[in-house]
């Protein structure tokens, strides 16, 4: 059994108990989904799926179904052949390149992520450090701000101060007093 069937195993029958204590009014909606970890909307969805269906209901859809964009067998099986038997030491650019004109549909990730999942492309190493984003260094005039602001400046005396000044560089440029 999949880890992911386990799980969802292992949440049924919590989900039951759960119910059950919401059912017999030991719960409110709000406790039972928290207890659960979901939202109280989705425990309410959960109640309806398990009364029309059992705990048959609860089973997640998604998990035994293929996915329909899925690429057959037969057609990762031709990939990795033609690699290895033809394009083996090749990087997956240059691959990539044979494989579209060759007819190929499938994008350049799903490719790679196939020839990496086979073991016949390994993946590449991390980047350097030298390779980080760095901040921008501050010009000056890259940040310009105007603040205003009305105190007692002078006893008896109310002045607005108004300051122009650089945010990027920490520089003011000018200061002057409204009355």
């Amino acid at each position: 059994m999949r880890r992911a069937e386990m799980l969802q195993e292992v949440r049924k029958m919590r989900f039951e108990e759960v119910y059950y204590g919401w059912n017999e009014s030991r719960l409110t909606q709000v406790e039972a989904a928290q207890i659960l970890g979901v939202c109280d909307r989705t425990f309410r969805r959960q109640i309806d799926r398990y009364e029309h269906g059992g705990m048959e209901g609860l089973s997640d859809k998604r998990l035994t179904r293929a996915s329909f964009r899925r690429a057959p067998v037969d057609e990762v099986m031709a990939i990795t052949e033609r690699y290895s038997n033809r394009y083996r030491g090749w990087n997956v650019k240059h691959f990539y390149k044979q494989y579209i004109e060759a007819g190929g549909r499938r994008s350049y990730t799903w490719v790679k992520n196939t020839l990496q999942s086979e073991g016949l492309v390994s993946k590449a190493s991390k980047r350097g450090v030298h390779r980080t984003h760095r901040q921008r260094s501050p010009l000056p005039g890259m940040m310009l701000h105007q603040d205003g602001s009305t105190h007692e400046w002078v006893p008896g005396k109310k002045w607005d101060l108004i300051v122009t000044m650089d945010d990027a560089i920490g520089e003011h440029y000018s200061m002057f007093f409204c009355g």
